[in-house]
């Protein structure tokens, strides 16, 4: 049995370009579908956020519409509501990456508020990229990249193929002309081979150890991808 490593946003809102709150947090599936697939094969999932906060989920993430109707919608509430580690995370100042084989970011757009200016979280995305442990990382949560970008522009992520939530999913999803920025433009500017798939479709990418998913389809894909090199 291995421990991995979840770095959850801590964020309950994202901040517009007119300066107005999206409430947000993380989104469910992308978190409950991994951590069914990493404990289903016996390891042991340890929850980390900035500040060490409670993470809240996206309640559009509940909705039925966002989980092929309510059946599924209540199953994913019951699976979140079961996983303890969400009560009482980690601060990811404190976290020594070292110590997990493999690090997993769930996405919502809760990481493009916080994890994409945070200094914890950059320095074990780096680590663990140099570490050549898999690295997980599922639509918005690549917003977590930026904050490897040194002063000089450069992140050690650049060069790499990797995908995110596109700018299609985010004018889709509505929200493209209220963001303050988008993600793939953004990865694009820090020197990531971005690669985009069909909208909402499952699409992930690996490009030495680092995995990452275009939407909340791709997470389970992607865990299961994971596995492999577990």
């Amino acid at each position: 049995m291995s421990k991995i490593l979840f770095v959850v946003t801590g964020a309950q809102h994202w901040t517009l370009a007119d300066g107005s709150e999206h409430p947000t947090g993380f989104w469910a599936e992308e978190l409950v579908a991994p951590y069914r697939a990493f404990t289903a094969a016996g390891h042991e999932v340890t929850v980390a956020t900035p500040g060490g906060v409670v993470p809240v989920v996206d309640q559009a993430s509940l909705a039925a519409d966002a989980n092929g109707g309510q059946e599924q919608a209540d199953s994913v509430k019951a699976e979140l509501e079961e996983i303890e580690q969400l009560r009482a995370p980690l601060d990811l100042a404190d976290v020594d990456a070292e110590e997990y084989a493999a690090v997993f970011y769930p996405g919502g757009h809760g990481p493009m508020e916080d994890l994409a200016t945070d200094r914890a979280s950059a320095q074990v995305l780096t680590g663990t990229l140099a570490s050549g442990k898999p690295l997980g990382i599922v639509c918005h949560a690549p917003a977590a990249l930026l904050a490897t970008e040194d002063t000089a522009g450069g992140s050690p992520f650049a060069g790499y193929r990797l995908t995110g939530f596109t700018n299609a999913e985010e004018t889709q999803a509505g929200l493209a002309e209220k963001a303050p920025w988008l993600l793939q433009d953004r990865l694009v500017s820090l020197g990531a081979d971005f690669r985009e798939g069909q909208p909402w479709a499952p699409h992930i990418e690996v490009d030495r150890n680092l995995y990452t998913g275009q939407n909340p389809a791709s997470s389970a894909p992607l865990a299961e991808e994971m596995l492999k090199a577990l």
